[in-house]
């Protein structure tokens, strides 16, 4: 399907299967060599393949391993035409080989998104739509894929990328790291990180792995900050179902990030996420939430945001519940007051492309979930999360798609609730708990 906000990205013609990817970082000169084989599925008669990519420089393209294929390569598009048109249900390959600079996407609403070089080394936060900064993709979230990345670099450099590490071979000057992420996985979510990172081992006893590359000079404020996340795990396990990935791998920049940023099995943290209090502790349930929602669960459609970015909020609140701070309905009374005083123009659940990223939307969505709850029941609620998470594990989402599933869940009709918290731009009241 084509993204009702961003319909400009990605090609509803193919759906992807498998994205091989081969690079060669230098990150002195800051040049960026790759070649990478998209595997697919033809959905249609296909005259023509679009690849979303940013302005390198071309080398070479094939259509399934045959003799070079005619391509034009403009405004970010990458249109490739195969010798002969490809049938309806007919698997293919592109194999793309390109060089150069990698540029972020700039944006007027979100800043510059993908791929960012460092000071040493680089960062990829791509979401919503910077994957092409970096590697050709059909880049729309419902396209979800395997994924292989194997990246070259200086060999003082970590580097770390999506799912499991299963090679590095060192050679001269150079080490080559090879990650293998099966599981289905939108583009926006794949990610390289690159820096002079130290890897350790956040303590996991006979739990998913959870590995971490961090500075040197932050090793012992993020062993403190992060001594709770095997708890997360834990509790969000027993609320949301069995962790979906192979492993969860944490990488810790060193330069200021306005936000984490989560990638599929692995987050992201800046510098400043690292004070040795645990002052960021909330953020870190946030981007570990995200692995069930928004990363094993992903949006069908970008206006559909809430169901990513709501539910990692509520899950900071049920962190704190369970962790013995603040009660989820504690904190849900301070975020509805807070966004009292605000405008409320807000529809969170269709929020529009220029307020994907809201705060308010974030709030209005744990707020949305804290409802739910305290009308179905907490036994209740939890039942519907892990049916939730396992019936559509690894896929895509829809809102209407919660919302039938929750009412499946209730004894009391929610068509109202929902309409309030999701569709009313007013802002509802908390409903009472029933005794």
């Amino acid at each position: 399907m084509t993204d009702s906000y961003l319909p400009q990205h990605g090609d509803n013609g193919y759906r992807t299967t498998e994205y091989d990817l081969e690079l060669d970082y230098r990150p002195y000169a800051g040049r960026l060599s790759g070649k990478a084989r998209i595997s697919a599925v033809a959905e249609r008669e296909l005259a023509e393949v679009a690849l979303d990519l940013g302005p390198f420089r071309i080398n070479r393209v094939l259509v399934d391993g045959a003799r070079p294929a005619r391509y034009t390569h403009r405004a970010d598009k990458l249109r490739v035409r195969p010798a002969k048109p490809l049938r309806a249900g007919a698997a293919f390959t592109v194999e793309v080989r390109y060089a150069g600079v990698p540029r972020p996407v700039r944006t007027r609403d979100w800043g510059d998104l993908g791929w960012e070089q460092l000071e040493e080394g680089a960062l990829v936060a791509s979401q919503p739509s910077g994957a092409r900064s970096w590697f050709p993709c059909n880049d729309r979230p419902s396209d979800k894929a395997a994924y292989r990345i194997a990246v070259t670099a200086p060999s003082p450099y970590t580097v770390v990328a999506n799912g499991t590490l299963t090679s590095r071979t060192i050679s001269a000057s150079t080490t080559t790291w090879v990650y293998e992420q099966p599981s289905p996985m939108a583009s926006y979510l794949a990610t390289v990180q690159i820096g002079p990172y130290e890897l350790v081992e956040v303590q996991h006893p006979g739990q998913v792995p959870q590995p971490a590359a961090v500075p040197r000079r932050l090793l012992g404020r993020f062993e403190h900050d992060f001594a709770r996340q095997p708890q997360m795990m834990t509790a969000f396990t027993d609320l949301f179902g069995p962790y979906p990935f192979d492993d969860y791998a944490v990488v810790v920049v060193d330069e200021e990030l306005d936000v984490p940023v989560e990638a599929q099995g692995l987050s992201i943290f800046g510098a400043n996420h690292v004070d040795g209090r645990r002052g960021s502790e909330r953020l870190v349930a946030h981007e570990l939430a995200h692995q069930w929602f928004g990363n094993s669960l992903t949006v069908a459609d970008w206006r559909h945001i809430w169901l990513n970015e709501g539910f990692a909020k509520y899950a900071e609140w049920l962190w704190s519940e369970v962790s013995g701070g603040p009660s989820a309905a504690a904190l849900a009374a301070k975020s509805r007051a807070k966004l009292a005083l605000l405008r409320q123009d807000i529809r969170i659940g269709d929020p529009g492309l220029r307020r994907l990223f809201d705060d308010r939307l974030y709030e209005r969505g744990g707020l949305t979930l804290h409802a739910l709850r305290t009308v179905i029941g907490h036994a209740a609620f939890v039942k519907l999360l892990r049916e939730w998470t396992a019936s559509h594990r690894h896929g895509v989402v829809t809102t209407e798609e919660f919302i039938a599933l929750a009412q499946r869940h209730s004894t009391h009709p929610l068509d109202g609730l929902f309409t309030m918290w999701l569709y009313d731009g007013k802002l509802p009241a908390l409903p009472q708990p029933r005794h």
